[in-house]
């Protein structure tokens, strides 16, 4: 196989599952910028826990975020990227607080990451193609 596969919606949330790392693309100021954050899927978004800060404060502003995670899978040698876009929002309910506690979304850094963001999406993209034998 050498072309490049589109991946239906249900295929990159499975694939997104498969994964703990991802990026998140944010406004800031005039500009964007990239934060590496890990992360679990949760009804249906991602979800990740932060600090307050730069990336919490341009993530809920009303601009629209982009969040992007890839794998490659050896067994096969494909490689996969799968782009969620929307709006990221925090906790209101108190319900949905309670049962985002249960979902493993543990983070790396040191630090209290006191502030749950979830991302839904408008739109969930990805492909898959495999990896050149070739190098750079």
């Amino acid at each position: 196989m050498s072309a490049v596969e589109n991946l239906s919606e249900k295929q990159c949330w499975e694939l997104l599952r498969s994964a703990e790392v991802g990026r998140l693309a944010v406004i800031v100021g005039d500009h964007p910028e990239i934060f590496p954050v890990n992360y679990a899927v949760d009804q249906g978004t991602v979800l990740f826990r932060s600090a307050a800060g730069t990336k919490v404060t341009s993530a809920l502003s009303d601009a629209p975020v982009a969040f992007e995670a890839d794998g490659y899978d050896a067994e096969t040698g494909l490689v996969w990227s799968v782009v969620v876009k929307g709006q990221a929002t925090t906790f209101r309910a108190i319900e949905e607080a309670v049962n985002s506690l249960k979902v493993e979304v543990r983070p790396w850094q040191e630090g209290k990451k006191e502030r749950f963001i979830r991302i839904r999406s408008h739109e969930v993209t990805g492909r898959r193609f495999p990896k050149t034998s070739q190098g750079a």
